[in-house]
């Protein structure tokens, strides 16, 4: 049965994290996998990670594109891989 599953992530590191997992732990084709804004603008999450987030040196960032979710979506063609994909998805969700 083809089916997709969707999940969206606070932050484009969590997002790229899941795609990581299913991709290389799991061998999802990465032509399967698919990641985009959640919302009309173009976005790297609504919650600032990675270079979005401040140094020590310097004052609160308000230079990166937050505005909405990440959404990641899986195509899948065996049920059986259902499982994996929300399992990672909770994992990093979670995390």
């Amino acid at each position: 049965m083809n089916s997709t599953i969707e999940r969206t992530f606070s932050s484009r590191r969590d997002a790229e994290l899941a795609v990581e997992r299913l991709v290389q732990e799991h061998g999802f084709e990465r032509t399967d996998v698919f990641i985009s804004s959640a919302g009309d603008e173009n976005s790297a999450g609504d919650t600032p990670s990675g270079g979005d987030t401040a140094t020590h040196l310097e004052p609160e960032r308000t230079d990166a594109p937050l505005s909405d979710p990440i959404s990641v979506s899986v195509d899948i063609n065996d049920d059986s891989r259902v499982a994996i994909v929300n399992r990672v998805f909770d994992e990093i969700a979670a995390g």
